[in-house]
């Protein structure tokens, strides 16, 4: 993936939050989902990567997930998207037994994933496509989302033109084009560049201000679980080690505040490093 670095447009985080494009077509605003483990034990058979977790994802929050290599994080994301059955023990959406893969719950991975013979527009598209939405609905609404991440202008240039920054931008736009309740993001930003990574933090915690989905985000990297999340999951090997709160306001300069620097200096402890 390229990692060049770039100038991404965003908001303040705790500014007014802008109209998304489904609230300006006048759509009825995303309900976010609850997301629930109770005793689950993940993995494949013979390969338990977590063991009896018991975890509680509250609608609309976003839950940001971090813990060394090969401690289960990505397994703790794909079980939730339906991609893999637990091992023992539930998992539940809104109390109803979570079966398999929905449109209700939508993967952004590290990799763009994007279609590369489709448009940036087009790739937008897919989802709506998916669900049935007519050619010129569907089109508006990539197109505003495309505005809504800073690239309404390049919306007719393939994915090999435009930088890895971009790139994610239009996963991140086609991921909630879909109106999804749940997004599960697996190290999203972790290719690029640190000004980009920044860039992209942002515009994410901006586009996701009045779309009411709840987040759950994986990552290595400390600093940026304690920017984006309400709360933090902390894994370890085989299980889950604790979930904290973490203070408020969401802004840049808080990396300072007492409260922030005590809970960094517990995630690092907690997590042995």
């Amino acid at each position: 993936m390229s990692t060049s670095s770039e100038t991404v447009p965003n908001t303040p985080p705790g500014a007014a939050p802008d109209t998304s494009p489904e609230t300006a077509s006048g759509a009825a605003p995303v309900r976010g989902t609850r997301l629930s483990l109770s005793g689950a034990s993940l993995g494949r058979p013979g390969a338990t990567a977590l063991d009896k977790v018991d975890l509680d994802i509250a609608p609309g929050e976003i839950l940001t997930v971090v813990g060394p290599s090969g401690c289960g994080k990505s397994t703790l994301l794909r079980t939730l998207a339906g991609l893999l059955p637990p091992l023992a023990g539930e998992i539940a959406q809104d109390g109803h037994p979570l079966t398999g893969p929905s449109a209700d719950r939508a993967l952004v991975f590290q990799e763009d994933a994007l279609l590369p013979w489709r448009t940036l527009r087009a790739n937008v598209e897919l989802p709506l496509a998916i669900r049935g939405v007519p050619r010129a609905e569907r089109r508006e609404q990539a197109q505003a989302w495309l505005e809504r991440v800073g690239l309404g202008s390049q919306a007719r240039q393939l994915p090999h033109r435009v930088s890895g920054g971009q790139r994610q931008r239009v996963q991140l736009a086609r991921a909630l084009a879909g109106r999804p309740r749940a997004v599960l993001m697996d190290e999203p930003f972790g290719a690029l560049d640190a000004q980009t990574r920044a860039g992209m933090q942002d515009l994410l915690v901006e586009v996701l201000q009045g779309t009411g989905a709840t987040v759950v985000f994986v990552t290595h990297d400390v600093d940026e679980a304690l920017f984006l999340g309400d709360r933090v999951a902390l894994l370890g090997a085989g299980g889950l080690v604790a979930v904290r709160d973490i203070p408020r306001p969401r802004e840049r300069g808080a990396h300072d505040d007492p409260a922030r620097v005590a809970l960094r200096r517990d995630v690092l402890t907690s997590l042995g490093t």
